[in-house]
């Protein structure tokens, strides 16, 4: 019997299992996939989530996977663009945008070197209970018998539709519809200075560098549009690329390196993530759009927070259920201001008036403007950056200027 078995794999699953078997526990981690592979994901890890590559002792290997440094962001509005660094995160200053087939791979190969066991190409076929308490999972290799295991605790880490969270019909809250649909491809050849981004009515562009010198480029149209876009994914990537005249120039001494990835299942909620004998983690647990590109930050920093709680439960510290309770309350409590901010910034929506008065005064302004890209990396608080206060203070600055 397992102290904890971990569903999923990925950037919240592995961080998980790795964190418990560095604690001394046993754990099984299973994933359907096998690695290395590729996953629909947004690629951005902001500093927040290197720093804890770094505590975990993995960024060296993020940064000998060749992946660039993200040094400078670039926000273009059209008419003006704003550039500069979010503030650092525990003295870490660089983001990274690498491939998930890298990134998962050093995490599974981390859980691995901790002591975790890892089944690759295991799907996992149903949640055992007694009673409403998770006891187990049941499933199977590829063309392999059916196998049972147990566990103190069930940990779902397996991504938006979480096979855990169903069979535990698990209640959601904070819900808000589909905002946007989002495709994105590789480039070779194009030149890139950092992460690059182009909000427009109804639209939006990112770019980052990425592994063996390709940039990454997603779009983003309203949810609504989905299909009329997947009508035409290469020409309406195309025209949407022209709303950016200095990007696409540079993809036209570019190469397109391999095919559109995109969707429309964006949706944005939170899933209660415990209950008797299991635990959610990562987007199981929590998602949203991905236009401010915090998943993979989110998941990293959940997963310490879950690794908290059980450990209290599991030595005796505090009694588990409620150490869970608590690691719900954490992980709302850090999160609930960049899920209305990415919510109102993933209806593609002209910004108000005030946000547009807001970016011509962060002009000149180079502090305000590297604290307000902080604000969606994760390094500056939301409600602290957009108090009505600081919004003063950086308007009679302007005026001043």
């Amino acid at each position: 019997m397992y102290d904890a078995i971990v569903v999923g794999a990925r950037c919240a699953g592995s961080p998980t299992a790795m964190l418990l078997a560095r604690k001394g526990y046993r754990v099984l981690l299973v994933d359907k996939s096998t690695f290395p592979s590729d996953i629909m994901s947004s690629h951005m890890v902001w500093q927040p989530g290197i720093a804890q590559l770094k505590r975990w002792g993995l960024l060296d290997t993020v940064v000998a996977s060749q992946c660039p440094p993200i040094r400078q962001v670039t926000f273009d509005l059209g008419a003006f663009a704003l550039m500069g660094t979010p503030p650092p995160a525990e003295d870490v200053a660089d983001a990274y945008a690498p491939r998930r087939k890298v990134l998962d791979t050093i995490l599974v190969e981390a859980a691995r070197a901790a002591g975790a066991e890892v089944r690759e190409d295991f799907s996992v076929q149903e949640v055992l209970l007694d009673n409403d308490h998770a006891t187990g999972i049941r499933g199977h290799a590829r063309s392999g018998t059916p196998v049972t295991e147990h566990a103190r605790l069930i940990i779902g880490a397996d991504g938006v539709h979480s096979l855990v969270a169903r069979a535990l019909q698990v209640p959601t809250y904070h819900t808000q519809p589909p905002l946007a649909c989002w495709y994105y491809t590789y480039w070779s050849g194009v030149s890139t200075e950092g992460a690059e981004v182009y909000p427009r009515d109804g639209r939006f562009i990112a770019c980052q560098p990425t592994h063996d010198g390709m940039v990454c480029i997603t779009l983003g149209w309203t949810h609504q549009e989905f299909w009329a876009f997947r009508a035409d994914i290469a020409g309406n990537y195309r025209k949407t690329l022209d709303l950016a005249p200095s990007l696409a120039a540079r993809v036209d001494q570019g190469k397109r390196e391999e095919r559109f990835v995109g969707t429309a299942d964006v949706p944005n909620f939170f899933r209660k993530p415990y209950g008797p004998g299991w635990a959610l983690v990562g987007d199981a647990g929590y998602h949203k759009d991905p236009v401010t590109a915090q998943g993979m930050t989110d998941a990293f920093r959940d997963a310490e927070l879950l690794v908290e709680a059980i450990d209290a439960g599991f030595a005796g510290r505090q009694p588990l259920m409620e150490a869970l309770a608590d690691y719900q309350r954490r992980r709302d409590a850090a999160v609930l201001p960049m899920y209305d901010y990415t919510c109102q910034l993933a209806s593609l929506a002209p910004p108000p008036p005030v946000m547009q008065q807001l970016f011509v005064a962060l002009r000149g302004n180079q502090h305000e403007t590297n604290r307000h890209f902080g604000t969606i990396a994760g390094t500056v608080p939301i409600p602290e950056f957009f108090s009505p206060e600081n919004i003063q203070r950086i308007m009679e600055t302007a005026v001043r200027a």
